[in-house]
């Protein structure tokens, strides 16, 4: 029986680790399915990473060692792969020397996110050599040291999708194209212009992958426009970026519920899900993340754990859910316990479906307690000031929810 199994060795469980032990919690093991613990930042060449945690800017790899250094002294399990997440803080793995049960007291999921490979796109055509995602892409590249094409199209806008340009030039491939199925890409603006005039890319707005062609190796993709005119771009590469999903393969057969609108485990305000031992932090709750929102999310959430273990986080008289109205995407955490008698460690997180301009709002009922007007992206992360303890909100006769609307003024393409 440990304290603490912590699963997952990225930016959000190692920060977990290294705070548990700093808050007296020392019987801590991690559980990394690779064989090196540090997360996706491991594959990432580019810099970025670092700042609010070492107060340096680093490259992904050398923020991944700083992480794993900082965790030094901490029960770091690599190559362990969980199978199974039961009851009363048990857990199944598979391990270099066999299966094995562990059990603790409590559990945190630190399990992250993934990318939405092709078939999940549902894009048709042949099956040939050259298909990847961004995380491939960077493994083989960075880690393996391979240049497994000549010329890339990039599937996908989003922020990642232009880590890609840096992989690429690093490894002398060329960018063909990126494509955006909406009418502008998903990134801030100026990120297509950079494509353009710093990679040579085109960015294609309006515009799917329908179908990969090629025999042994990708030959080029097959593209259709908003008109409905179509052309094929010739490639031996294609990168299907972005659309991340929340790595939940062990907690959906599980009892821990999920939430419909993220995708992650269903959570309040300090990371607990509906079963008391069991917690969650970083991008599993919610694709997706920087990595220092993921690292701090760990430290917070470590510590809402380490009162649980102490007495001082009591459990959930009642809830309050946390209602996102369409076109609102999500709002994590999902509800708000109480009593409340801690600071938040989750601040409440919004997202939107798209580019709207409007007035944003939270109310209970007929009661405003909060909105904001302006153009919301969905790139962009809203947290907005809620909180059981600001609201003055007790167990006792605490509304059913709050609604998160948004009240579209104009729409923005």
């Amino acid at each position: 029986m440990h304290d603490v199994l912590i699963l997952g060795a990225g930016p959000a469980g190692l920060s977990a680790a290294i705070e548990l032990r700093r808050a007296g919690v020392r019987d801590v093991v991690v559980l990394e399915r690779e064989q090196t613990a540090g997360g996706v930042p491991r594959h990432c060449g580019h810099p970025g990473f670092g700042w609010r945690e070492f107060r340096r800017v680093l490259g992904g790899p050398d923020y991944a060692r700083r992480l794993v250094r900082a965790a030094d002294g901490v029960d770091v399990r690599t190559g362990h792969t969980v199978v199974r997440l039961g009851r009363d803080g048990v857990v199944d793995v598979v391990a270099p020397r066999g299966p094995a049960t562990l059990q603790a007291r409590r559990v945190l999921l630190a399990l992250g996110t993934r990318e939405m490979p092709r078939a999940a796109r549902l894009v048709s055509g042949t099956r040939p050599w050259g298909v990847f995602t961004t995380g491939a892409l960077q493994q083989l590249v960075y880690l393996a040291h391979q240049r497994p094409c000549t010329r890339a199209v990039i599937v996908g806008t989003e922020l990642v999708s232009f880590s890609n340009l840096m992989t690429m030039r690093h490894a002398g491939i060329r960018p063909v194209a990126m494509i955006e199925p909406g009418p502008r890409i998903v990134a801030p603006r100026v990120g297509g212009v950079v494509a353009r005039l710093a990679f040579g890319a085109r960015v294609h707005v309006r515009t799917e992958v329908v179908a990969v062609h090629g025999t042994h190796r990708v030959e080029g993709v097959e593209i259709a426009h908003a008109d409905g005119t179509r052309a094929t771009l010739a490639c031996d590469g294609v990168v299907f970026s972005g659309r991340f999903v929340p790595e939940t393969a062990i907690v959906r057969p599980s009892h821990v519920a999920l939430d419909p609108h993220t995708g992650g485990p269903r959570v309040d305000q300090y990371g607990r899900t509906d079963d008391p031992a069991i917690f969650a932090a970083g991008n599993l709750l919610r694709p997706v993340e920087a990595s220092w929102t993921a690292w701090d999310e760990g430290r917070r959430v470590a510590r809402a754990i380490a009162a649980s273990l102490h007495g001082t986080l009591p459990p959930a008289a009642s809830h309050v859910a946390l209602a996102p109205v369409d076109p609102v995407r999500y709002a994590c955490p999902q509800q708000l316990a109480l009593p409340a008698p801690l600071p938040a460690a989750l601040p409440v997180n919004v997202r939107v479906r798209a580019p709207i301009r409007g007035r944003l709002r939270a109310a209970i009922g007929p009661r405003e307690l909060w909105r904001a007007d302006r153009l919301w992206l969905p790139e962009r992360r809203t947290l907005i000031p809620l909180d059981a303890a600001t609201l003055g909100l007790s167990a006792d006769g605490a509304p059913a929810r709050v609604d998160i609307t948004l009240e579209s003024t104009a729409n923005h393409g």
